[in-house]
């Protein structure tokens, strides 16, 4: 398996469903509210079912496959010279 893509927040923890849509896993807030419901969504392992939980930074969240792991701070931007 691949390493997790890094998602970058700006405050030190995210609700779940947000997450996912910031994340581009999944389109709307309904989708988020539909896959974590179903067990489709796991934190660090362990799947999580309440759509507003706290994801801090250094938390690992999957879904079909995808890993995303959550990072404070602004992403580094490639800036061409």
């Amino acid at each position: 398996m691949t390493s997790p893509e890094p998602v970058h927040i700006r405050d030190e923890s995210i609700r779940l469903g947000q997450l996912l849509k910031l994340a581009g896993l999944v389109e709307d807030g309904v989708m988020a509210r539909e896959v974590i419901a179903a067990g489709e969504v796991s934190v660090d392992g362990e799947p999580e079912t309440r759509r507003g939980a706290q994801i801090r930074a250094g938390s690992v969240v999957e879904l079909a496959g995808q890993q995303i792991t959550v990072v404070t701070g602004e992403a580094e931007i490639d800036v061409p010279w």
